[in-house]
């Protein structure tokens, strides 16, 4: 495993999980603070994902580890921040359930696809990207849970949310079609 910085941002939002967790479990802790500490870690996390992207390639330290990690370490943080956002009643199940499940597809389909030497036709794309960015948004808005310029963020959250989870649906079936010749020619008979 080369140790360099896009790889030790991605290790420290894997580390940044448990903590982000532990706030809302941490005695004699105000709601106020949780919501606000939680929002920072998740929002500093975010920003590590980017960053260690960006980094990768602006210093030519790409790594097929580095690749394999770093969508790990954002389907962690992602899953864990909606499971709590769930058990906090601030987001529904199934708008929950259709972000993590397709991430657990997608994983698999891009390791399959990576297997066959095909990991290109499923490469992230620009609908992809913009799930991410609703999807963001939306978990930091969730999770603040607390008025911006005195507007209440959480039907906001709540609105990007299942926008997420639409562009979630969205970009699978266009991972799936890019996969399908593989599929077809592979799996069914």
């Amino acid at each position: 495993m080369p140790l360099n910085v896009p790889n030790l941002l991605t290790w420290a939002r894997i580390v940044l999980v448990p903590l982000f967790l532990g706030v809302f479990f941490w005695p004699g802790l105000p709601p106020t603070t949780q919501n606000l500490l939680a929002t920072a870690i998740f929002g500093l996390a975010a920003l590590t994902d980017w960053f260690d992207g960006y980094l990768a390639r602006r210093l030519g330290q790409t790594s097929a580890f580095g690749a394999f990690l770093d969508p790990v370490a954002d389907k962690l943080m992602v899953a864990a921040a909606l499971i709590l956002l769930v058990d906090l009643e601030r987001v529904g199940a199934v708008p929950a359930f259709i972000i993590v499940g397709r991430e657990i597809a997608i994983s698999a389909l891009r390791e399959w696809m990576a297997g066959l030497g095909a990991s290109k036709s499923v490469a992230v794309s620009f609908i992809g990207k913009l799930k991410t960015t609703a999807q963001m948004i939306a978990i930091l808005l969730l999770l603040y849970h607390m008025p911006v310029l005195g507007m209440d963020v959480q039907p906001l959250g709540q609105v990007l949310i299942w926008i997420a989870a639409l562009l979630t649906l969205w970009s699978m079936g266009y991972y799936l079609r890019r996969a399908w010749p593989e599929i077809r020619a592979r799996v069914l008979p």
